[in-house]
C-alpha cells in the first residue's frame, strides 16, 4: 500500500504561484453571472485548493483568507453549513494570530453571509453588527468603502 505524503510539496515559487492563481480563479467564477452547476463544482475545488497550497507556504492571513474564500463560494451556492464552518475557521485563524484590520471584518462579515443562508437571521444580524464595527477600524480608506459596499449587501 502506497504511504500518503504528509504534505504535498512544490517547488515554494510555483506553489505560492499556483496558490494565487486559483484564488484569483475562483474569483473569477464567483463573479459570473451565468455559472452552471459545473463552474460551481470548478468555483469550490478552486477555493478548496489555494487554501490547501497555502496551508505549507503561506501566512496565518492567507489561511485566514483563504478559508474566508471558500465560505463565500459556499455561501453563494447556498450550502449553509460548509459555509459556517469555513467562516468560523477564519475568524478562529484571525483572533488565534491577531489578525484585525481588513481581514477580521471580512471574518464577521462571513459569519453573517453564512448564518444568513442558514436562515439564522438573529445570528446574521449579530455577525452583521459586529462586522461593521470591525469595517469602521479598516486602516485604508478604499479598503473600508470596499468593505461597506460588500457589508451594505446583506441588508
Amino acid at each position: 500500500m502506497t504511504t500518503r505524503p504528509n504534505s504535498i510539496s512544490l517547488d515554494p515559487h510555483l506553489q505560492r504561484t499556483a496558490a494565487v492563481d486559483l484564488f484569483n480563479y475562483t474569483w473569477t467564477l464567483l463573479e459570473k453571472p451565468d455559472r452552471s452547476a459545473r463552474d460551481n463544482d470548478r468555483m469550490i475545488d478552486a477555493a478548496h485548493a489555494s487554501r490547501f497550497l497555502w496551508e505549507d507556504i503561506g501566512e496565518p492571513v492567507n489561511h485566514a483568507r483563504g478559508e474566508w474564500q471558500i465560505s463565500r463560494v459556499y455561501a453563494v451556492v447556498e450550502r449553509s453549513e460548509p459555509s459556517l464552518y469555513h467562516a468560523q475557521r477564519c475568524l478562529e485563524i484571525c483572533e488565534e494570530h491577531d489578525i484585525g484590520d481588513f481581514d477580521l471584518a471580512y471574518a464577521y462579515e462571513a459569519l453573517a453571509r453564512a448564518h444568513t443562508v442558514a436562515g439564522d437571521g438573529d445570528a446574521a444580524a449579530r455577525y452583521l453588527e459586529r462586522a461593521r464595527e470591525a469595517g469602521e477600524n479598516i486602516a485604508d480608506k478604499e479598503d473600508r468603502e470596499h468593505f461597506m459596499d460588500d457589508v451594505d449587501e446583506l441588508d
